[in-house]
């Protein structure tokens, strides 16, 4: 690589930005974005225009065993996870009813993240959940914002979570299914849900009135052109991107490709000025 050639990426990347991450929100101004929430014979859901925090919001009135809120469709919540270090979902949730033949009661309320392709046992997916809490109308009657960060790369379930998809034989538990690990599921989540039917529990008949709003996935990529993994962007990882591509290191093929060209400097360029979360 000769000399012009380095000094044309040190004046590429003489100016940087810093990326925070990638975050959206359902706040159902601009209708359900893919979500939904029970409905049929036990009631239904709609969505109303004032009364959300902070404007619209998404109210089901329904009594059956639990409820659920699901989305299968909307790709910033799907797919995989694991092209990013960090993850971070949260929601706002209201109850203004959670009634058991006359008897306020409190349910679990998690998140849980569901991957039909790896289901196996007669099970209908195989998942991963986390319950962020049990709510009731006396503890949730205002806006209560939940929220879970983790890596969704860990194969251990991180602290906190929970397995679906197979029975411990012993305890009767839910796990995961032998051989699936976490990040096998966050890898390819096909629907994504927040419920009140946490798995290995049953509850009867609730009477549920419950509103949602804000719901945000934040996903914050890993720092791939920190190629000396100081935390930092700067002169080092410039040269160490220069060695490496003057040696054909496979840390220079920015574009996985498998070749060594523009190509892998116009990449390396980008997420250097892309910035580091």
């Amino acid at each position: 690589m000769n000399k012009n050639f380095k000094h044309s990426i040190l004046i590429a990347l003489c100016a940087s930005t810093t990326l925070a991450g990638e975050t959206t929100n359902t706040d159902f101004s601009s209708g359900a974005e893919g979500w939904s929430g029970p409905s049929g014979f036990g009631g239904g859901t709609t969505i109303e225009t004032t009364g959300g925090n902070d404007g619209a919001f998404m109210r089901t009135v329904f009594n059956d065993f639990g409820i659920t809120f699901r989305n299968s469709t909307n790709a910033a919540f799907l797919d995989d996870y694991t092209t990013s270090a960090e993850i971070t979902i949260s929601i706002d949730i209201q109850v203004e009813f959670m009634n058991f033949f006359g008897q306020d009661v409190s349910r679990p309320w998690l998140v849980e993240l569901r991957d039909f392709d790896s289901a196996q046992n007669g099970y209908p997916w195989t998942s991963v959940w986390f319950l962020f809490d049990n709510i009731s109308q006396s503890n949730n009657s205002d806006w209560t914002t939940y929220s879970v960060t983790f890596d969704p790369n860990s194969t251990d379930l991180p602290t906190g979570w929970g397995g679906y998809g197979d029975e411990d034989p012993n305890t009767f538990e839910p796990i995961l299914p032998e051989g699936v690990t976490f990040a096998d599921v966050a890898s390819g989540v096909d629907e994504i849900v927040f419920t009140t039917l946490q798995p290995g529990f049953f509850f009867g008949f609730t009477d549920h009135t419950v509103g949602i709003d804000n719901i945000t996935i934040t996903r914050t990529n890993a720092c791939t052109p920190d190629l000396n993994d100081d935390g930092a962007l700067d002169f080092f990882d410039v040269s160490a991107f220069i060695n490496a591509y003057s040696a054909m290191d496979s840390s220079a093929d920015f574009n996985n490709d498998g070749a060594f060209d523009f190509f892998d400097v116009s990449a390396f360029i980008n997420a250097y000025n892309a910035g580091c979360p």
